[in-house]
């Protein structure tokens, strides 16, 4: 919500399923995540690390290619879930990170990886020297985060995957801080062969005691009279810190003499820190008593928060590099951004960066953030507070605006003047902050339906992308799919149209292929302009997926992709959902067909010369139903001008 490092506030494979196939559906409640000690976890990371060798083998990895197990979950029929991070001679492969999934008795299900491309690289040796990419970098970074910010480590070598075939690469972190005061950890990939910038991401993520947002409040603290400490020894040891309106370092551990905390009033400096502390506790408790999850990286260990952060300082953010939140003072330091739903979002982002670890930036940055949304309204009303009371609003208690509305509205996430409804092939371009809309607006649909309502005293009223009503599922279904999605079959290059996919599976997981949650699911994804409508003109709902790459002249002959749809009988529907993922550095120049099985063709791109952006990442709707469903479809693809190349990703058809 905040700044990821992630923060609260911003400043700074779509059409088609996972990478891979996920694994088959195992419909009923087998699927749902068995709660694991930290013991169990951390064995079972040592087997599935013991056993990497033969994985790796199992997946067809090359020689130099090696894996390792970074987190892993079970679920309740045995069934594990094991995240790998990969190396390539020794070198850190980003965006090849992939979940191995395993049945009970070892059998292997199945595998969702971020990329589909052969990692390897022509050599391991680079012609632009770390020195080069690190002055390159640090311009980067003035020029997107501002003149505070400082040249930071030494970069490192390693192979980028997360865009295409690998490259290798220099990493370099930049350091010191964006021009609102918000630390700066801007992560720069410069082609060591070429010099070119490949890709850039922010590595911050914005966003008894007496409270100032939820009344008085049980603690977590530690030690006896006369001196207590905002320790929380049943929650890992999360502590509670003081920064003193300094902007780094840990800061001081917020002690008392009695064991009663703040005053309700931003005047008594212990009273930001009562919030943030009681958030902590209950985003503990959340993602343990709902989802079996024993503290943000499932490992029993608390992290801390940090408040009174610089001075006046609106925003609030988590780092993973200190695995901390922190939480300025807000305008006039009268309005600290220590609610529950702030403390919720930045704690989720750890969650997120413990798991899929989606990139922040693009369409994954997006739902980096709106995966922080959505948690901190399940805290919400799991936490059930009549001093705060349970909504899809973002911030609300907060008044960062002034005017005392929420920064966020998750029914119709554009009433911020800034947000996106409904996704559309530029989405990844937004910042991250409102590219996050459609997947908030679909948790809400998915969650409470579309339409009027109200909601323990907030009036919604949510649209859809195409006019058709949504019923919805319970926050505590929509939930449960959300979290499976993000934790087994999300990774860290994920996109709009795979997080459908990913959603999908988690649903037919917990409730079966057959089930009310799936139809829902797609049916939310569809009036968010993701995805077909299930049972409409015909619609099933069932995909079919193209994943080999096709390279595209340039301006050159027309390929095509083939994709064979057997089985099914009839004919198309009303509403065949054509998805499309081109990787192409001028799409204004690109022709897109698709051909039906008896050769009939359908326009679903022209050419245009003033479409100067990259990529075609689009879901497209034809009417097919004249013909027949069974038989091998085409993507048809033509680069009509010069000097910009590319390939077709994937593709996939949704009947």
């Amino acid at each position: 919500m905040l700044i990821v490092t992630a923060a609260l506030l911003g400043g700074g494979l779509q059409a088609a399923g996972p990478a891979s196939a996920a694994p088959p559906p195992r419909p009923g409640r087998g699927a749902l995540p068995a709660p694991l000690t930290p013991g169990e976890r951390a064995g079972l990371l040592r087997e599935a690390d013991s056993t990497r060798d033969r994985t790796a083998e199992v997946l067809g990895l090359g020689a130099r290619e090696r894996l390792a197990a970074r987190d892993v979950t079970r679920d309740r029929d045995g069934t594990t879930h094991t995240r790998y991070e990969r190396t390539y001679d020794g070198l850190p492969v980003l965006g090849g990170d992939l979940v191995v999934h395993r049945a009970a008795d070892g059998r292997h299900e199945g595998v969702t990886r971020a990329t589909r491309h052969t990692v390897t690289v022509a050599t391991t040796r680079a012609r632009i020297t770390a020195a080069t990419a690190r002055k390159q970098a640090l311009t980067t970074a003035e020029r997107e985060a501002g003149p505070r910010v400082t040249a930071g480590e030494t970069p490192r070598k390693v192979v980028w995957a997360g865009s295409g075939e690998p490259v290798l690469a220099w990493e370099t972190v930049t350091g010191g801080h964006q021009e609102d005061g918000t630390p700066s950890e801007l992560h720069v990939l410069t082609d060591a062969t070429t010099g070119a910038e490949l890709h850039r991401w922010q590595g911050v993520h914005q966003g008894t005691g007496n409270s100032q947002y939820s009344g008085q409040v049980p603690l977590g603290s530690t030690g006896a009279a006369p001196v207590f400490t905002l320790t929380d020894t049943a929650r890992g040891g999360h502590g509670t810190y003081d920064l003193a309106n300094r902007t780094s370092g840990t800061g001081t551990l917020l002690t008392d003499e009695d064991d009663v905390w703040g005053d309700s009033t931003p005047a008594d400096r212990q009273t930001a820190a009562v919030d943030a502390h009681h958030g902590a506790a209950l985003t503990w408790d959340y993602y343990q008593e709902v989802h079996g999850r024993s503290g943000i990286r499932g490992d029993g260990v608390g992290a801390r928060s940090r408040v009174h952060y610089g001075s006046s300082y609106v925003n609030a953010f988590w780092q993973d590099s200190c695995f901390c939140m922190t939480y300025g003072d807000g305008a006039r330091n009268a309005q600290p951004l220590t609610s529950v739903d702030v403390a919720a979002h930045e704690m989720t982002h750890g969650v997120t960066a413990a798991t899929a670890n989606l990139n922040y930036s693009g369409e994954s940055g997006g739902l980096n953030e709106a995966t922080s949304d959505i948690f901190a309204a399940a805290v919400e009303f799991r936490a059930g507070s009549a001093e705060d009371p349970a909504d899809y609003l973002v911030g609300e208690k907060i008044d960062i605006n002034g005017d005392g509305s929420p920064l966020r509205h998750m029914d119709r996430p554009s009433k911020d003047g800034s947000s996106k409804d409904y996704w559309y092939s530029g989405l990844g371009s937004v910042d991250v902050h409102y590219s996050s809309g459609p997947a908030n607006h679909f948790f809400y649909l998915l969650a409470e339906g579309s339409g009027a309502k109200e909601i323990n005293g907030v009036r919604y009223d949510s649209p859809t992308y195409d006019a058709l009503p949504v019923t919805g599922i319970g926050i505590g279904a929509a939930e449960k799919i959300w979290y499976r999605a993000l934790t087994t079959y999300m990774t860290s290059t994920t996109t709009y149209a795979r997080a459908r996919t990913a959603t999908l599976q988690a649903a037919a997981d917990l409730y079966g292929a057959d089930g009310a949650e799936h139809e829902a699911v797609a049916h939310a994804w569809a009036a968010v302009n993701v995805g077909a409508r299930p049972g409409e003109g015909g619609s099933t709902g069932e995909t079919y997926q193209a994943t080999d790459d096709v390279a595209i002249p340039d301006a050159g002959e027309a390929v095509t992709s083939p994709l064979t749809v057997a089985g099914r009988g009839g004919n198309a529907p009303a509403r065949l959902a054509v998805g499309v993922e081109i990787v192409h550095t001028y799409r204004g120049d690109l022709v897109v067909d698709l051909l039906a099985p008896d050769g009939t063709a359908y326009r679903l791109k022209d050419a245009d010369s003033w479409d100067s952006a990259d990529d075609v990442s689009e879901t497209y709707t034809v009417d097919a139903s004249a013909e027949s469903a069974d038989g091998t479809w085409h993507l048809r693809v033509q680069d009509l001008a010069a000097r910009d190349t590319g390939y077709i990703d994937s593709w996939q058809l949704t009947f």
